[in-house]
């Protein structure tokens, strides 16, 4: 009979109580380090629960669980690949149509509405009305200011325009060659000349919500869950973009881009946390690169879907109102089971992991399954306890000065990698002759990144391999300023270069900061960095508007933010073969003997810190530690033979709870599995 149905009544494990030497009997046979069947709850005397003792003082490690019910198995597979990567896509699309949707048309000139009664042509009108420019074109925001009713009602009749008429601006809208000229917002709400600012407006919007969003979903995400965070975060893009669709006005249109990046990027992140939350650590790298490649095919689809769709009102449908389907989810999407052990959830969780042992042709544990019925029973007993608790906040990674060094560099490397990600992705429909073609290869150069990132960062580190292709992605930006004005294709063959090596650094500075964070203050930490380095989004807009003037001022601009956060970086400690600091003091004492010896050192070396490198060293290492604390003792003095086996015990509990960071282990099949601590 399942646990959980029993009401009050005490788990079989803790129905009766053993004397001491029942005990010590026991403990003689106890294989410490092979996991236990079954983990009897601590009691006191009289066989009750202990309140020093409270079994929520152990931490429930789903890494510890995962190898039983396999770390990557086919329940994993189908909700990662079915599930969790597809529900990234939304993310590319409501980010990216917004560029599509501003297109400016080539050739337009102001409007006479005092000439469309007459039998004029449209070139006819364009040339009486409109001023030319110094090379012969006709300008394209002014036109003559004169009585067009007086000088048609003249007896002569006028076959060419006055220069010497004043000129003004096109107070009433401008006409467009039919030719060439796509639905736009641009041409729709007129926002042209004196008013083509206003779609770097409406980008701003966009970013300022992205910001907001994040903090929002996020408490949402860690208070109600995951599931019902991305469901609300899928609705209110879906909504966004229906507004959008059926904006009368610009500012209509802005309000809706705001309410669309509320969801970018937590729509994407969301899942992805979910995917993590679900495999074990030693699939974390390949779901972090498969997630970020499904993200790359969600630009490459869109650059399709544009192409086709001309209509920026369809396609603002088109991009959202499939996602509906999604909310089908809702019926097979779990919710994270390291979620609900959290918060406390322990039924919900052991269903959950139920069904992933039963799905991947394993037998779910009885020691984890005993645990949670003691964690249950300890809780229907004594109730929850409401300690006061100290939390840690942004102002904790400040305090000191090695940890406030490295907050700084990691939040200005963060700043760079964001800001010239999106800026760079931004402006690739500006480049080359065809701006669907220019988007989608811009996209395309970021898988190989993503590949060669997965290569390199286990083998050269962090640091080196983040530094150097952003020092050389701005390097590529910065370049196009010596190339002639027609080299449109040499300009666009160093865009790609430059977008694909920040790909690549944007990719390594997630694990990397989440790597110099102590487990104390990762959270808060990586949040920190993330919200300021999504505030430089916000001049990104304005960066690219100064390109409609020179087209690669703002490559230049972004080539040195690049180059600039490339170079900070190699002040930053590496990572690699090194434990990860757990505490704030931890984190302070890593990386404060920098030299710039360690700095120039392209491939890290193994710090020469002895650790066991698997379970079966652990018994030599408890004697050894037996043996220091036996020689520490008094001479006169001998330790019992109990209290020397309850040291070993507590010796053996202590080591393997402080396993080594790189821990190499066999599974049950004999093959070499790596696990690491993220």
């Amino acid at each position: 009979m399942d646990s959980f149905s029993r009401g009050g009544d005490l788990p079989s494990s803790i129905a009766f109580c053993l004397d001491e030497e029942e005990e010590e009997a026991l403990e003689e046979d106890e294989d410490p380090v092979k996991t236990p069947e079954r983990a009897p709850l601590n009691v006191d005397s009289n066989c009750k629960y202990s309140p020093s003792q409270d079994p929520d003082n152990d931490i429930f490690d789903l890494d510890e669980l995962l190898p039983s019910i396999s770390e990557f198995g086919k329940y994993q597979k189908l909700l990662v690949f079915l599930i969790c990567l597809p529900a990234c896509i939304p993310c590319g699309f409501g980010a990216f149509n917004q560029l599509f949707m501003t297109d400016h048309p080539s050739d337009y000139w102001c409007s006479v509405p005092q000439l469309n009664s007459t039998d004029l042509s449209s070139a006819d009108k364009r040339y009486l009305t409109i001023p030319t420019n110094s090379d012969g074109s006709h300008s394209k925001c002014e036109r003559y200011a004169v009585n067009w009713t007086d000088v048609l009602a003249r007896e002569e009749p006028l076959t060419s325009p006055n220069i010497t008429w004043p000129t003004e601006m096109c107070y009433d809208g401008w006409e467009f060659n039919a030719t060439g000229t796509k639905s736009s917002i641009v041409v729709d709400f007129n926002l042209l000349c004196h008013r083509d600012i206003y779609p770097t407006v409406g980008l701003l919007a966009l970013n300022i919500g992205g910001p907001i969003g994040v903090y929002l979903f996020g408490l949402l995400n860690d208070r109600a869950g995951r599931r019902i965070s991305y469901f609300c975060c899928l609705a209110t893009l879906v909504f966004g973009s229906i507004l959008t669709a059926i904006s009368p006005d610009f500012w209509t249109w802005a309000v809706s881009r705001a309410v669309v990046g509320l969801t970018v990027p937590a729509v994407y992140q969301i899942p992805f946390i979910l995917a993590l939350e679900l495999v074990g650590p030693a699939y974390r790298s390949f779901v972090t690169v498969m997630t970020c490649t499904f993200y790359t095919f969600s630009l490459m689809m869109l650059a399709g879907i544009t192409a086709v769709i001309d209509d920026w009102r369809a396609l603002s449908l088109y991009t959202s109102v499939p996602f509906l389907l999604y909310f089908l989810y809702a019926l097979i999407m779990p919710e994270s089971p390291r979620w609900l052990l959290a918060q406390g959830k322990l039924e919900e969780a052991l269903k959950v992991l139920e069904v992933m042992a039963r799905v991947n042709g394993k037998t779910f544990p009885t020691w984890f399954r005993n645990k949670l019925e003691q964690r249950v029973a300890y809780k229907k007993l004594n109730g929850e306890k409401a300690g006061p608790t100290r939390r840690v906040g942004a102002l904790d990674l400040c305090r000191t000065p090695n940890m406030r060094l490295k907050t700084i560099l990691i939040t200005l490397n963060w700043f760079a990698n964001e800001t010239v990600y999106l800026g760079l992705s931004y402006y690739g429909p500006e480049l080359g002759e065809n701006a669907h073609l220019s988007f989608f290869f811009s996209s395309l150069v970021e898988i190989p990144s993503y590949v060669l990132c997965w290569m390199i960062m286990d083998r050269w580190g962090r640091r080196w391999p983040l530094c150097l292709l952003m020092i050389l992605s701005g390097i590529s930006c910065i370049v196009t300023v010596t190339l002639p004005e027609e080299a449109k294709t040499d300009t666009l063959i160093l865009f790609l270069l430059s977008k694909s090596m920040i790909s690549a650094s944007f990719l390594i500075i997630y694990p990397f900061a989440g790597e110099l964070y102590p487990t104390q203050v990762r959270g808060v930490g990586i949040g920190t960095s993330s919200y300021i380095g999504g505030l430089g989004l916000i001049g990104i807009p304005f960066i690219n508007y100064l390109g409609k003037d020179n087209l690669r001022l703002p490559l230049v601009i972004m080539g040195a933010v690049s180059v600039v956060g490339g170079i900070t970086g190699l002040r930053l400690p590496e990572t690699l073969h090194h434990c990860l600091p757990q505490t704030i003091e931890e984190g302070e004492k890593f990386g404060k003997d920098w030299n710039w010896r360690e700095c120039l050192r392209c491939i890290p070396l193994r710090p020469n810190v002895p650790s066991p490198s698997s379970y079966e060293h652990l018994s030599q290492k408890a004697k050894q530690e037996d043996t220091v604390v036996e020689l520490n003792v008094s001479k006169d003095r001998k330790i019992s033979e109990k209290e020397r086996r309850k040291n070993q015990r507590s010796s053996m509990k202590r080591l393997v709870r402080q396993t080594s960071t790189m821990d190499t282990q066999k599974t049950h099949d004999g093959a070499m599995q790596l696990t690491y601590w993220f």
